[in-house]
């Protein structure tokens, strides 16, 4: 296995070439989550991993609750599978709480004003209704609860936390909550050992060949506790030493051949953040522009080329290109096509400029 290969099977693996599924659900099921804190981005990456589908496809599965988007890792928002938030949650939520601990304390948010605060946000979404986070504010004021600075996020990332809410459907614009035990009637849970187990298999599946370094990182758990999931997977994955680090990847892993692929990636993609290390597509002289891959990228033939932006007007939508090699004209049609999908998942005309 070669750097090279490394980056054919992820482009596989993480469905961006050989796409086999057709809904959001499927695929952030397959993914375990997929980082969210800007929900527009993570509809892109949806959208470049299932051809055809349409951000209106994505908002319609997202409104049911066939994909949830809550506080589930690292700390911050991502999407993930009904199937998957609780035993999830249980196995991460202890993490995110010890990253949050000295803003609770420094914000005088301490149990006592959590627990009322949750009862408050519990009543009000009780049988099924569901409300925006400026909703339910009002509510905790009206009762005297402090919600100034940032304290209502570390009250709703607790509550969330809990599981006791998770996303419920947008209303315009506007991002809602609902009960988690009505949004997910039947609460998937795991015992002992199986959800550290289950996480590292979706992880090394879907996102292999990768290190425990970057499973810890991607998850937000201790190295320990990669080390462990990677352990009790021992019949499911297989590894291959590459440069001096240990990769890991499914069992049934084959190296895919080579396939050209252009790809316009929304900002905090998969393909890059889910990485400690992303040396295998990312050249180091092009961290500063990127922002360790974290901005919107170009990605031709898993490498990352250039940056792109968009400006999304009424009807149309004008999309920026900007090519780290500005005499490489070998791509410029394929990039075309892809602003054009991109074009086509957001249901506006393009107006090219580059």
């Amino acid at each position: 296995m070669t750097s090279r290969s490394i980056i054919e099977c992820r482009l596989v693996n993480q469905q961006l070439t050989n796409s086999r599924f057709t809904t959001a659900a499927q695929l952030v099921d397959w993914m375990g989550c997929i980082q969210s804190q800007d929900f527009a981005a993570s509809k892109w990456a949806i959208g470049n991993r299932i051809d055809n589908i349409t951000e209106a496809q994505i908002d319609k599965e997202f409104n049911e609750g066939k994909i949830l988007r809550t506080h589930i890792l690292r700390p911050t928002w991502h999407l993930v599978s009904p199937d998957d938030i609780g035993w999830m949650l249980k196995l991460t939520a202890p993490r995110i709480r010890a990253f949050s601990k000295s803003y609770l304390s420094k914000l005088n948010l301490d149990k006592k004003v959590l627990n009322r605060s949750k009862n408050i946000i519990a009543k009000a979404l009780r049988d099924g209704n569901q409300f925006s986070r400026q909703q339910l504010m009002v509510l905790l004021k009206k009762a005297k609860v402090n919600t100034d600075d940032i304290r209502s996020t570390f009250i709703m990332m607790e509550a969330e936390l809990d599981g006791l809410i998770c996303s419920g459907g947008r209303q315009g614009k506007q991002f809602t909550y609902a009960l988690l035990e009505e949004r997910v009637p039947k609460i998937k849970r795991l015992n002992d050992e199986a959800p550290i187990a289950e996480l590292a298999k979706k992880y090394f599946t879907s996102h292999g060949p990768a290190t425990k370094y970057d499973f810890a990182w991607w998850s937000g758990l201790t190295l320990a506790q990669a080390k462990e999931g990677i352990e009790l997977n021992k019949k499911q994955l297989a590894y291959q030493v590459v440069e001096g680090n240990t990769y890991w990847f499914s069992f049934e892993q084959s190296i895919p051949k080579p396939k050209k692929s252009v790809f316009l990636l929304p900002m905090f993609d998969e393909y890059t953040v889910a990485y400690k290390d992303r040396g295998h597509a990312l050249n180091s002289s092009h961290i500063k522009l990127t922002s360790f891959g974290l901005n919107r990228t170009i990605v031709i033939n898993g490498q990352i080329a250039g940056t792109w932006k968009r400006k999304e007007l009424k009807s149309n939508v004008i999309i920026e290109t900007q090519l780290f090699d500005k005499n490489d004209k070998r791509n410029l049609n394929s990039i075309k096509t892809a602003a054009k999908k991109y074009a086509q998942f957001i249901n506006k005309k393009i107006l090219e400029k580059s």
